[in-house]
């Protein structure tokens, strides 16, 4: 939906023109899962799929939330009443975010906010994150708070956290909020410290798919806690801050050093070889190296399925069948139990690999696919 569709929305709700319109992607993660609640390293880019809101500033103290997406009227709430865990629906992203800046100190008095979006529900592509961080924007812009990216990120983390209850951790914020378009977002998720890694396939002969499985995962399920409980276990136990902590070259010791401790030995394992695997693709792509990346994103769903235990038949479907037809490279991507995986194929081969898929979901009696190509592109921004 367009900017101005989205104008159109707001003032027929409303009744009155808004002050803007604004714009945050969802993320596809080229690798680096679950490292980012351990402090670790991870490598998104921004997808051309976006969360769009038209929002005015409020003096009154009133937040009224519409999302074109969802069924149902304005949803009318009181900015000095917003509680963390009393809402359970859609609102409670957007809720959250006003109330994790004025948690924070920053003066918002309220505002009208019309929503919609094109990133995918539950596929693992950040659909929350975009949604948070469109709003925390919009806020910022209007409010003349004065905040940078990655600050943004942070607030949208901690609203995600505590307002709405899910574990998750920065990458996906810090996405939104600061992708280029044409490039991957090397960031460190400790200091926040980032770079643009370019990253222009379509320049050099190949694409990046993406295939949405369509079985759908929530991260406030529990899954998700249970292995990020199992990681600080693990950080516990082999007394460190964070498994960042402990070395790729260390790492034999340090699981010989959790002993019997089976299920955290996994889930140390996966998180300190993958922050091993970011590393080795950040060289490969400043080395020109592309096409090498494929046999480490193969590596990287290896661990996410025999170690980590968060893949799903569909989505090792996807990879073994991708693999199969001449893929580069394919792994799981997101939280995992569900949502996408992605896809790293030379051009000529994209369509015959997505064709290959879609009849192999068909042979097995899951629901077809969704298969879109993947384009790195810019993080929020306003569009009017």
């Amino acid at each position: 939906m367009g900017a101005q569709q989205v104008r159109d929305g707001f003032e027929e709700l409303y009744g009155a023109v808004p002050e803007g319109v604004w714009a945050a992607p969802g993320r596809v993660n080229l690798i680096g899962e679950h490292t980012d609640y351990n402090d670790g390293f991870v490598m998104p880019f921004a997808l051309p799929h976006t969360a769009v809101a038209a929002v005015s500033r409020r003096e009154d103290g009133v937040l009224r939330l519409h999302s074109a997406d969802v069924e149902g009227g304005v949803v009318e709430l009181r900015v000095d009443e917003l509680t963390p865990g009393a809402d359970r629906n859609w609102t409670a992203y957007p809720s959250g975010v006003v109330w994790a800046l004025r948690e924070a100190g920053h003066t918002v008095t309220g505002a009208d906010i019309h929503l919609t979006s094109t990133v995918p529900s539950g596929a693992g592509l950040s659909s929350s994150a975009a949604l948070e961080i469109v709003v925390a924007l919009a806020l910022n812009d209007l409010f003349s708070l004065g905040l940078r990216g990655w600050q943004l990120a942070r607030l949208c983390q901690r609203a995600e956290n505590v307002y709405v209850g899910a574990p998750v951790g920065i990458m996906d914020q810090t996405a939104s909020a600061c992708c280029e378009a044409g490039h991957a977002l090397f960031l460190d998720t400790r200091d926040l410290s980032q770079r643009q890694i370019p990253f222009d396939l379509a320049a050099e002969g190949m694409r990046l798919l993406v295939v949405d499985t369509q079985v759908k995962h929530s991260h406030s399920e529990g899954e998700y806690g249970k292995r990020r409980a199992g990681c600080e276990k693990g950080a516990d136990l082999l007394g460190v801050d964070a498994l960042r902590d402990v070395p790729y070259a260390d790492l034999d010791a340090a699981l010989a050093r959790l002993g019997d401790e089976e299920e955290v030995r996994r889930l140390v394992r996966h998180i300190v070889t993958e922050n091993a695997r970011v590393e080795r693709v950040v060289s490969l792509l400043e080395s020109g190296e592309t096409r090498a990346i494929g046999p480490v994103l193969v590596e990287g769903h290896a661990s996410l399925r025999d170690d980590f235990r968060i893949s799903c038949p569909e989505l090792d479907l996807v990879v073994d069948t991708a693999l199969a037809h001449g893929a580069l490279g394919a792994r799981m991507t997101g939280g995992g139990f569900g949502g996408s995986a992605i896809v790293l194929a030379e051009e000529p081969d994209a369509d015959a690999i997505t064709k290959a898929v879609t009849e192999a979901f068909a042979t097995a009696g899951f629901t077809t696919p969704r298969v879109f190509e993947a384009v790195p592109s810019a993080g929020a921004h306003r569009l009017h």
